[in-house]
């Protein structure tokens, strides 16, 4: 029996029912995977039932304001997804006519579609012979060869999506795809494999030579940069505050938050006070408190913010305040998000 083989009959076995493994509507494969870059299943899964309740075909998300977008996707991170999203479903509309499509080449012309997505949309809803390569296939290919080539450097990619090509399984790709993801997702997991009651055990070259937990092997480029952030959460008496909408190419680009203060490191009242000195055409602050005494750590995949909210309340009505009864609708981080819900004024 080979490869392909093995991981078709193991599929047939094992495979979970998820929502779009029921269709082949390009729109909603395309919805799934997005969701699902950077995402598990179990987090990703009700994201996906908000979206198509709120945008049940491309249509509707192409016309549908970036705000309720951003809004929907609060939470799971990494918002140039959802930016994508938005902006891929109006191209969908204008240049194809509402309709995905129906080539690998075309599929990843798209904004947000890499080699991956585009295989996954090209093999599962149109039978296209792409294999598939994520982090699942990487880890299943790199430790069944036994393959020490880094998956993260030119010459690992470029190996990786040849022997997936060789392996697959051209007849069935759609099963054949989806098996050997899923079977790198619950059999090969990244820690603690299940290589015991593995259907290929017996022909592992990881296994066999004792490297199960060393590959797939991957080169550490990623440098964690330390930030502090004080958020400045004005108050006024009638319960207005001021939210300010993030622009630029940073993090949680076009999201809401609180005027931000960053420092390079943690500041005390004092500091802070001289901080607002600099800040022209705030209002003028009464009393200061400090929220949360011990920051808050959000772990990034590039950077960690050590995060502090600083209460503010202030003399005279915030201009075109914010009601804070209304400001659970803006799209927000999910850092700051967890603050609104535990905050009470």
């Amino acid at each position: 029996m080979t490869f392909s083989e093995h991981i078709l009959k193991w599929y047939n076995l094992h495979k979970r029912e998820l929502p779009w493994r029921a269709t082949k509507d390009p729109y909603k494969i395309w919805l799934s995977e997005i969701i699902l870059q950077q995402t598990r299943v179990a987090q990703g899964t009700p994201y996906y039932y908000k979206f198509l309740e709120a945008f049940p075909t491309v249509h509707e998300l192409a016309s549908a304001d970036e705000e309720k977008v951003l809004k929907l996707w609060q939470g799971l991170g990494y918002y140039s997804r959802a930016r994508n999203l938005h902006a891929t479903a109006k191209i969908v509309v204008q240049e194809f006519d509402g309709k995905f499509p129906d080539t690998y080449k075309q599929l990843k012309s798209l904004k947000g579609v890499g080699d991956y997505t585009a295989s996954a949309i090209a093999s599962i809803c149109f039978g296209l012979p792409e294999p598939v390569v994520d982090g699942n296939v990487y880890r299943v290919l790199a430790r069944y060869f036994g393959v020490e080539t880094p998956i993260n450097s030119p010459e690992g990619v470029k190996y990786f999506k040849e022997l997936a090509r060789e392996v697959m399984n051209a007849q069935n790709i759609r099963d054949y795809n989806q098996g050997v993801m899923e079977f790198g997702a619950i059999q090969c997991a990244p820690k603690k494999p299940y290589c015991l009651h593995c259907s290929l055990n017996e022909s592992c070259v990881a296994l066999k030579e004792s490297k199960v937990a060393s590959l797939p092997v991957k080169i550490n480029k990623t440098k964690v940069r330390k930030r502090h952030f004080n958020y400045l959460v004005y108050l006024d008496a009638e319960g207005n505050t001021i939210l300010e909408q993030r622009k630029g190419k940073g993090i949680w680009q076009n999201l809401y938050q609180f005027p931000l203060t960053e420092s390079d490191r943690t500041l005390d009242e004092d500091e802070l006070k001289n901080k607002l000195k600099e800040k022209d055409g705030f209002p003028t602050v009464k009393t200061i408190k400090l929220h949360n005494h011990e920051p808050i750590v959000h772990k990034l995949s590039h950077q960690h913010l050590y995060t502090r909210f600083w209460i503010l309340e202030v003399e005279q009505t915030i201009n075109k305040g914010v009601s804070w009864e209304n400001i659970e609708s803006f799209p927000v981080p999910v850092l700051i998000a967890d603050f609104i819900k535990t905050f009470k004024i």
